[in-house]
């Protein structure tokens, strides 16, 4: 039998959703309206909490024909006109760009997040930040949150544990159909599957990602994540073998179900495996060159 090219075969490619929709007696969503090739029909906002003044985790890039969708999704969704105030997933400009539009709707309400020094300054002029950590509880009507730290997308990631509900809010570590990317700068693939196997000895009923619908079947979507990730470096691996030493050749090699102007992001996937093959002395880098130890 063939070895697969993907374990993860669901795609953001042609995903709608609608702009608010009610996902459980404590949960409703309002889209960011920033669809892309990554970002899928765009960044899930939520509103978290059984009171009229929810949680809203995380706020979306920051556009005008956002504010009225989440005023509107607030009063039809939760019967509201306040929010109690604001969690943020992590510092990436689709999640935390928003919130001087929601500040200016509904007044300073309290920012929250892992703090990421030299990333959080770009916005800490403008508006206050209150550094949470791993385990911290953030609790509203009906709702217990649970910051759980989770880098490897970015440094100051954070998931949340809705007690109530055994659900998580995955951010960009686990999306609703397709893969996430694993930067460079702040993140790092040794991080990102030690952050995923994290997560599979929680109590899980559900997954509520930044993109894409929610995971009704949590521990096979974490476990075809991580599958994914051993299958990319075992044909990264396959290719060194082959003789190949540069990442474009790679790519054309292994990603062969990717359009061509996906290949830059597929090229940024194989270089980080390869930073971590190189952190755990499995290959070594001259130049553009790579080579197995």
């Amino acid at each position: 039998m063939a070895q697969p090219t993907r374990i993860v075969t669901d795609t953001m490619a042609g995903l709608r959703m609608p702009d608010f929709d009610v996902w459980s007696e404590r949960v409703s969503t309002v889209l960011g309206k920033n669809p892309g090739p990554f970002t899928g029909p765009g960044t899930n906002t939520y509103l978290v909490g059984t009171g009229k003044r929810p949680i809203l985790l995380d706020t979306g890039i920051g556009l005008d024909v956002y504010d009225p969708l989440l005023k509107q999704g607030l009063a039809e969704t939760k019967g509201g006109t306040e929010l109690q105030e604001i969690v943020l997933t992590h510092v990436h400009q689709d999640h935390i760009g928003g919130v001087p539009h929601v500040q200016r709707m509904f007044g300073q309400l309290q920012v929250s997040k892992k703090a990421w020094p030299r990333k959080d300054e770009a916005y800490s002029k403008d508006f206050p930040l209150t550094y949470i950590e791993d385990g911290t509880r953030i609790q509203t009507d009906g709702v217990t949150l649970r910051a759980i730290h989770t880098p490897g997308h970015a440094r100051d990631h954070l998931c949340y544990y809705l007690e109530e509900e055994k659900a998580l809010f995955t951010g960009d570590l686990v999306l609703g159909a397709g893969t996430t990317v694993v930067p460079e700068e702040g993140g790092g693939l040794i991080d990102y599957m030690a952050s995923l196997r994290k997560l599979l000895p929680l109590d899980l009923a559900v997954i509520y990602p930044a993109h894409g619908p929610a995971i009704r079947e949590p521990y096979k979507k974490l476990n075809e994540y991580i599958a994914h990730r051993e299958l990319r470096e075992q044909q990264i691996l396959d290719a060194m073998k082959a003789g190949l030493t540069e990442i474009p050749a790679m790519v054309k090699r292994i990603y062969v179900d990717v359009p061509e102007f996906l290949y830059g992001a597929a090229g940024n996937s194989v270089l980080s495996h390869l930073n971590k093959l190189k952190k755990e002395g499995v290959v070594r880098q001259e130049g553009e060159q790579w080579q197995l130890v």
